[in-house]
């Protein structure tokens, strides 16, 4: 069996049965599953993808890496990702979903546990020395990064095949909660092993949670519901007629569609912006309260993941009030979310070292940000392409936004470098305080940016409608 007759999609089998209560029990049973499979199995991909987020303040602290190499390191991430996303992306449209995403997290959860191994090696650098260490880190977070590319294209392609256009808003929303579940569980899960153990326990601890999500992708995901015996979505949800489904435009050409739609690439950018400053909190949030308001490590960390916890809110509710209320449309609430991450944002940069500051700045962060990862990261874009070409459009949004993401992890790194002020240079480890400032106000301007973009597509889409 080659590789790809391995991964490509499963064929339509037969009817199940001539019995409407038949077909929709069976078919809302294996949807919900498929659902659920999607939704946890994803949270888990970002233990594995968030762990490093938690331990850089260890590993700084222990004199392993500086912020500039850990900068380095969390880019390697981001950028294999951005190119895995788009070109999974495509290929997840053809693919056996099921199969494509319990490959990736299985290679995800590898490369965590070899990260924690190899650095309880550099213990006193008798086996591995500190070089070795870094240059094999930057190869295998690469490699993450690839492996968590496989998590969310065949994700969007199940709520694809499994979800009518009438609630798939909604379901999509849902599913966006699980960047913010699995965020919450780094923080806590990861931070806990860390704050006890070490930080190489971060990684393993990362990697026995992606063992449980490859476990429960496996026998939870369902590739489509014409591989079940049942109709497809649009057939069942009566929006096509089976002749008219069976007309339905070919994937090869949906997807150049999507290549040739201006909108979807502004889209990307306005997602690509957002990140920036997404990412900058859940990478540098942690150290920034530590070395500037004074924060310990667990209780930085906890402040952190509270934006994880609430962006839940705001993804869970954002897709059922744009399908129920706006009637499909997202770019209202898109710009009122964007112009609560700017106010968050200055918020936590200016608002002073009070507890509840921060903490307030970080419920309408994660609030912000969950309504804009699902519209902007993914919904807004897939509404206006072909169910044929969900993962495509998800692809574009994707390199978009984990390009910036990477290169502001490289940018951030540098500008917190190169402002650091040497407070003592006793003993085997310097100690430095970073200076953010320059850091910050880069993540501000980026969340602005993210806003104006939302604000041209909407104009555009007033004056010309946008078809799906």
């Amino acid at each position: 069996m080659s590789l790809f007759s391995f991964y490509k999609q499963s064929p339509a089998q037969t009817l199940c049965s001539d019995d409407k209560q038949t077909i929709d029990k069976r078919f809302k049973r294996l949807q919900w599953s498929s659902f659920i499979a999607i939704t946890l199995g994803y949270s888990l991909y970002y233990v594995c993808r968030t762990s490093l987020n938690v331990v850089k303040k260890p590993i700084m602290d222990s004199g392993v890496l500086d912020a500039s190499q850990l900068g380095v390191i969390s880019s390697a991430l981001l950028f294999t990702y951005a190119i895995g996303k788009f070109i999974n992306g495509f290929l997840a449209d053809y693919s056996n979903i099921r199969k494509f995403m319990a490959t990736g997290i299985l290679v995800s959860t590898v490369a965590n546990i070899t990260v924690g191994i190899l650095g309880l090696l550099t213990l006193g650098q008798t086996l591995i020395s500190i070089s070795a260490f870094y240059l094999l880190f930057a190869i295998l977070w690469g490699i993450n990064g690839w492996a968590q590319s496989m998590g969310a294209p065949p994700s969007i392609v199940a709520l694809s095949r499994w979800y009518s256009k009438s609630n798939r808003g909604t379901f999509y929303g849902f599913f966006s909660a699980s960047h913010n579940i699995g965020e919450f569980l780094s923080f806590l899960f990861v931070g806990g092993l860390v704050s006890v153990a070490g930080w190489q326990y971060g990684f393993i601890g990362a990697a026995i949670a992606g063992a449980l999500g490859v476990i429960l992708i496996i026998f939870m995901l369902h590739d489509s519901p014409e591989s079940k015996g049942l109709p497809s979505v649009a057939v069942w949800a009566g929006e096509e007629t089976i002749e008219e489904h069976a007309k339905t435009v070919n994937t090869k050409s949906a997807q150049r569609d999507v290549l040739r739609n201006p909108y979807v690439w502004v889209l990307a950018g306005a997602s690509a912006f957002m990140y920036i400053s997404r990412y900058a909190i859940n990478g540098w949030g942690v150290l920034y309260l530590q070395e500037v308001k004074g924060f310990d490590l667990a209780l930085a960390t906890q402040i952190i993941s509270i934006n994880a916890l609430l962006g839940i809110v705001g993804t869970i509710f954002s897709g059922w009030i744009s399908d129920t209320m706006f009637k499909g449309n997202r770019y209202l609430p898109a710009v009122v979310a964007g112009i609560m991450e700017v106010i968050a944002l200055i918020l936590f940069a200016f608002g002073g070292n009070a507890l509840w500051i921060n903490i307030l700045s970080m419920v309408l962060f994660g609030i912000a940000i969950g309504v804009l990862i699902c519209f902007l990261g993914g919904l807004m874009a897939v509404d206006i392409v072909s169910r044929e070409a969900s993962g495509a459009a998800l692809g574009v949004v994707g390199i978009a936004s984990y390009a910036a993401a990477g290169l502001q992890d490289i940018a951030s790194g540098v500008l917190i470098d190169a402002n650091k002020v040497l407070l003592s240079s006793e003993g085997d480890s310097p100690i430095y305080q970073y200076d953010f400032s320059q850091a910050l106000w880069f993540w501000i301007i980026a969340a602005a940016l993210s806003v104006l973009l939302v604000c041209v597509v909407w104009n555009k889409s007033n004056k010309k409608t946008i078809t799906q």
